[in-house]
């Protein structure tokens, strides 16, 4: 029997021994975890294929096998040889227009070189030689292609290949025709700011009127002798926004009408598009505060407008419910979201904003409107339904009746959709699969083949003995249950005493705990393990897929709720028999740096040590969309500004605390950071920083990143 349990001991000690140790390389210069996926999906108009990019080729799929069938273009094989980015089809599926020489601007914007494939004649040509373009579009019909080059916005007829310049003010930091300032990229998510009118004889676009907004000075070292300034126009809470216009433009007599958007100009306009009416555009419209929503309708050859449907909240109104507004083919209703029964759920108005009826119902958050097949009448969508930790696929029919579970497995789904609603792709994952994709045939619900399986991913977590989620949940101080999940030693012993290293992010409706395949920084925490340390992931209150009040609770009040559920954490920690309750560390990335700002700074001394990146450190630096939205402005709410900002308690950091920032960032400015080095050393406190030069808010670059995580595991190693 002693021979026996001496085998058993020696083959346990060998299987931990075996287990592949990770390093910072394997996850920043090395592709050792490297998730493959199917990306660039087009779905083709016959309702048979669709196309993807692969290996610069654009190739055309059979969608009842998934096998390859034809190589649309090769980027390889043209003439002028194209290393393709991205591609789009027109509506006809006769042309492509291929993305290359791509050069990106901030998180979205970008420049790029376009050129435009004939299928049929297998033809290339350069859609413009007037310098780099952005956001090319065809029109309708494929005759035409709009895009933006220096701030005006320009369009190509491919016939003769005649340019058309559609508007001429266009100058940086001052006019912007058919794209986004700064804040709109950033925080409404978009930067081709033109629409083509359905029959393709309108364009609609947005022209911004920065010129009254502050400019934000960014010097850039670049290994020059001289720095250069890089000005560019960032509004701060409370101060001046861009003006913006809605305008039209006839394609055929290049005429331009304003859309009347009202008197009032300090407003925003997070969305526009066009009816299923090629003469009504639909205008997205929001006060200041964005609490107030209006849905406007525009006569698009007149400019006169109409207010059909508007929408109030207390805190705000979140702007999801303007990406889900769906005008149906008939032209006569439209779907929009609202979480205005508590909940994110799905509606259906008449087209002048009477409401026919709530389709969605229930203690739960849809998350995605995924589409309508009208011919059906059935609607799709993902939702928390079945768990706020998971993301599932559902029909359910127009009239709110049969709602149906498409996806079975537990864990996490995102789809698309064929257009014709005959097929979708589910890519799916759990926190003990890796990701999937799989192709489906949505009558019967039956799977046609997968796509992606990750094998080698599969391989590595296992050579490398990749620690799985363990769900929990604790106790707010006001008995709020809150999500999060551990990662431990794989030889862990309850016998022993853990130090706990906590990661959040902690912001506005986002979600870090969810049953899904890794996460944020997820190798590094596996890293972190392998060096005998618990890792813990955790959603504050004020995060996602919980509900209206539970993510609007933080308004006006950013990290006050946040930092008494961090502490929270940390005293639940604590209490486990299997953790040293002195050796408790916590970090973040931007909001979530400002959060273990706030705790090393205000909690206490709950943690022994704590690590930053890229924080927020006062509101009143940061952008005004965001920052107003849960927190009015400055002069409207001035203590919630500084009675939660790391600043007011520099005097009271405890424990050991790193710093880090990326001096080009141009998002959650340095100025941050050195603001907070300042207070920090006039209170007479030690700590430690580092910055990056010339990286923006993520830090990026292989070699920075292994830097950085290096940096940030040494920290750890020394401190807790």
């Amino acid at each position: 029997m002693k021979k026996v349990l001496s085998m058993l001991l020696l083959i346990s000690s060998a299987t931990v021994f075996s287990q592949k140790m990770i390093t910072v390389d394997d996850f920043t210069t090395k592709n050792t975890f490297t998730a493959r996926t199917v990306t660039g999906i087009n779905w083709m108009n016959d309702g048979k294929y669709y196309s993807a990019l692969d290996d610069n080729k654009v190739i055309r799929y059979d969608i009842t096998t998934g096998q390859a069938v034809e190589t649309i273009v090769d980027g390889a094989a043209l003439n002028p040889r194209i290393e393709i980015h991205s591609y789009s089809l027109s509506a006809d599926e006769k042309k492509l227009l291929l993305r290359t020489d791509y050069k990106g601007i901030y998180r979205r914007s970008y420049s790029a070189e376009y050129y435009v494939y004939d299928i049929p004649s297998r033809s290339v040509s350069k859609l413009s030689s007037g310098g780099k373009q952005s956001y090319a579009a065809f029109s309708p019909d494929a005759s035409r292609v709009a895009f933006v080059r220096s701030n005006n916005l320009f369009m190509v007829n491919l016939a003769d290949k005649s340019e058309t310049q559609v508007t001429a003010d266009g100058k940086f930091n001052a006019i912007i025709n058919g794209t986004t300032d700064w804040v709109y990229e950033e925080e409404f998510g978009f930067v081709d700011a033109f629409f083509w009118s359905p029959d393709g004889k309108k364009i609609a676009y947005y022209r911004f009127d920065e010129s009254a907004v502050k400019e934000y000075n960014m010097q850039v070292w670049n290994g020059q002798l001289y720095p250069k300034d890089y000005k560019y126009k960032y509004p701060k809470p409370g101060e001046a926004n861009s003006v913006i216009e809605i305008w039209v433009y006839d394609v055929a007599t290049g005429k331009k009408v304003k859309a009347d958007i009202g008197t009032e100009t300090d407003i925003y306009i997070p969305r526009v598009k066009w009816t299923t009416d090629p003469n009504m555009l639909s205008i997205c419209k929001l006060n200041r505060l964005q609490n107030h929503f209006d849905l406007i309708h525009t006569n698009a050859t007149t400019g006169e407008s109409k207010t059909v449907f508007t929408e109030k909240d207390e805190a705000y109104v979140d702007i999801e419910g303007m990406d889900d507004l769906t005008y149906l083919d008939d032209g006569k209703q439209f779907i929009y979201s609202s979480e205005s029964d508590g909940y994110k759920h799905l509606y259906l108005y008449t087209i002048d904003g009477k409401l026919v009826r709530q389709i969605t119902t229930g203690n739960f958050e849809v998350l995605k409107y995924v589409g309508l097949d009208e011919k059906n009448k059935t609607l799709y969508f993902t939702s928390t339904e079945v768990s706020p930790l998971e993301k599932h696929f559902y029909s359910i029919g127009l009239d709110g009746k049969k709602k149906t579970r498409l996806s079975q497995a537990a864990g996490t789904h995102t789809v698309n959709m064929s257009n014709d609603f005959q097929f979708y792709i589910d890519y799916y994952s759990s926190a003990s699969q890796a990701p999937v994709v799989n192709l489906y045939r949505t009558k019967g619900n039956s799977m046609i083949k997968v796509l992606e399986k990750n094998e080698g991913l599969v391989r590595a977590s296992e050579e490398y003995g990749l620690a799985t989620k363990e769900f929990f949940t604790f106790s707010g101080n006001d008995g709020t249950q809150l999500n999060g999940y551990m990662l431990k030693p794989r030889n862990f012993d309850a016998a022993k005493k853990y130090p706990v290293m906590i990661y959040q992010y902690s912001g506005p409706g986002s979600q870090n705990a969810a049953n899904d395949w890794g996460g944020k920084h997820f190798y590094f925490h596996q890293l972190l393990t392998q060096k005998g340390y618990i890792v813990a992931v955790i959603d504050t209150r004020g995060t996602g897929s919980r509900g209206e009040k539970f993510k609007k609770l933080t308004y006006k009040q950013l990290g006050k709720y946040e930092l008494e559920d961090l502490i929270s954490a940390g005293k639940y920690f604590a209490s486990l028999n299997y953790v040293d309750g002195s050796r408790l560390g916590i970090w973040g990335w931007s909001y979530g740096g400002y959060m273990s700002s706030l705790v090393m700074t205000r909690g206490g001394g709950v943690f022994k040590a704590g690590i930053a990146v890229s924080p927020v450190t006062n509101w009143r630096f940061y952008d005004n969309i965001y920052t107003e939205r849960y927190m009015q402005t400055p002069q409207l709410n001035a203590s919630g500004y500084d009675d939660n900002s790391p600043l007011t308690y520099a005097d009271k950091l405890q424990g050991k605390f790193l710093l880090i920032h990326g001096t080009g960032d141009d998002n959650v400015h340095f100025q941050n950071s050195v603001v907070f080095q300042e207070a920090l050393i006039n209170a007479g406190k030690q700590f430690e920083s580092f910055y990056y030069p010339d990286k923006n808010h993520r830090i990026p670059g292989a070699k920075t990143q292994l830097h950085l995580y290096t940096l940030m595991m040494e920290f750890v190693l020394r401190n807790l």
